[in-house]
């Protein structure tokens, strides 16, 4: 019998059902493959380890004949083939557990594999989006916030944008389709705020400009 660790949730990736007049245009995950490059320094960690045993049997060589030279560098093959598989293994993992969601008031992220946070991130709390798009299709959008909103890095790692630690920037990471969802994104933001706006201009308050 299949067994689902996020049964509870009442609609899947969010914390409550969807209030009147919200609904949902997109949800999606992390791909684990790219996630593991991209984040977690999968290619890094792979050249380091190629390079040791290159080293090693570069250096037996000297001493011993090919093939025992050969032999040397099989411990780092190894190691790095475990360290390689632990990183794969974690993106997986990460990526299991993860959804992200569109709807036309709110990016939502449900992010984490042993401590599960729901990020709500209404269009108005968004200042701006940026698109790092890769050659495969998949690519990660990032959400300047606006207000005084604040996020912890390393609670929300690796679902952030790298290397924005001061002003941390929640982000989808490494989905499929990247470009389409930016654009439904685009879309989405410009009509709420749009209207959100106008309902304020109507309310007689003062309308907040987006950037």
């Amino acid at each position: 019998m299949s067994h689902d660790d996020f049964n509870f949730e009442p609609v899947r990736g969010l914390p409550e059902k969807l209030p009147d007049g919200e609904r949902i245009l997109w949800q999606g995950a992390p791909d684990a493959w790219a996630l593991a490059k991209e984040s977690l320094g999968l290619r890094w960690v792979t050249g380091y380890f190629v390079f040791l045993a290159i080293w090693r049997a570069a250096v037996s060589s000297a001493i011993y004949p090919l093939p025992i030279a050969l032999a040397h560098a099989v411990p780092f093959i190894v190691i790095g083939l475990a360290a390689c598989g632990l990183i794969y293994g974690y993106a997986w993992v990460q990526a299991r557990a993860t959804v992200y969601t569109l709807t036309n008031k709110r990016v939502g992220m449900r992010i984490g594999a042993a401590l599960t946070m729901t990020l709500n991130l209404p269009y108005q709390w968004i200042g701006n989006a940026d698109l790092d798009l890769r050659k495969s299709g998949t690519g990660t959008i990032a959400f300047e916030l606006i207000g005084p909103t604040k996020l912890s890095y390393l609670m929300t790692w690796p679902h952030i944008r790298p290397w924005y630690i001061a002003r941390p920037q929640p982000a989808l990471r490494c989905i499929a389709d990247a470009r389409k969802v930016a654009e439904l994104f685009a879309e989405a933001a410009e009509t709420r705020i749009s209207q959100t706006q106008d309902h304020r201009i109507q309310s007689g308050g003062i309308a907040v400009a987006a950037e």
